[in-house]
């Protein structure tokens, strides 16, 4: 039930899907009495368009995601294991072409495969299923093990957990297949701007892990100011923002995270419902 009102949510929640909903309701009601209606509706949309896609908005409110925690301090000697979650493989064009997809996330897959030749003694576990709502045959993870092979990374290191399908599923099936011992210290790469999420999912399962934040899409200076010289460009960004600060508030309400918004501060283990370090707000 969670996952289908989440992915609900998320559909309205993307600023594009928003904005086209506006001004298709507009277009409707030109043919009707509310024509007036309609007419101040398009016009909202197609202000609403630009202000999205070219002014620095989208980096305003990714950047503060992003910025939340720094890149990971390789001083504190290697890690037991590295997990890397889903969302940089296209799983449909992926079956339909018999051929490895990769998107716009696809540094996970790269820092990765760094991480995994660099520590060659470490655990790694890929995390990834379907988050397809209707169509969800496509498994990212059975994808992701090809590619990962053509990388360098032999198959019989790679743990493999292909049925989450969201964040959550990501923590509570990882965690179950890898069983954490005390003390062990785990890597979890993903993009920066999903990393406050995935933390604090993983703190609530009772996973601690360390945070390998990639695939920033902020300069984090004065430059993520200037306005975008392309709508195709700030209204995607605009769009993974917002679906990252309504999935904290949807998982924090949900009492599926440890706080609203989720810091770098060390937290101990927690069981799933109970509370503890990590679920101060920062």
């Amino acid at each position: 039930m969670f996952f289908t009102i989440s992915k609900t949510i998320g559909f309205v929640a993307y600023p594009s899907n928003a904005i086209a909903l506006v001004g298709l309701l507009g277009l409707v009601l030109l043919a009707t009495r509310w024509r007036r209606a309609g007419v101040w509706l398009m016009a909202v949309s197609l202000m609403l368009l630009a202000i999205a896609g070219w002014s620095p908005l989208a980096n305003i409110v990714i950047q503060p995601l992003e910025q939340r925690f720094p890149p990971w301090d390789a001083s504190r000697g290697p890690p037991d294991g590295i997990i890397v979650l889903g969302g940089s493989i296209s799983p449909e064009v992926s079956a339909a072409r018999n051929e490895p997809q990769v998107n716009e996330a696809a540094e996970r897959m790269f820092a990765f495969t760094a991480l995994a030749l660099r520590y060659p003694e470490a655990r790694l576990v890929y995390s990834g299923g379907s988050g397809g709502l209707i169509d969800n045959e496509a498994k990212e993870a059975d994808h992701a093990a090809a590619l990962l092979e053509r990388l360098g990374i032999p198959r019989a290191r790679l743990e493999i957990e292909r049925r989450s399908r969201n964040t959550a599923e990501n923590a509570t099936f990882t965690k179950a297949l890898v069983r954490p011992k005390p003390g062990e210290r785990w890597l979890l790469v993903t993009s920066a701007a999903h990393m406050p999420r995935a933390i604090g999912i993983f703190r609530k399962v009772g996973f601690p892990v360390e945070a390998y934040p990639v695939d920033w899409r902020t300069d984090g200076d004065e430059s993520d100011l200037l306005p975008f010289d392309h709508i195709s460009r700030g209204l995607p960004r605009l769009d993974v923002a917002t679906h990252e600060w309504v999935g904290l508030i949807v998982y924090w309400l949900a009492g599926k995270t440890s706080a609203l918004f989720p810091g770098p501060e060390q937290a101990a283990p927690v069981t799933p419902g109970a509370r503890g370090p990590g679920d101060r707000r920062p």
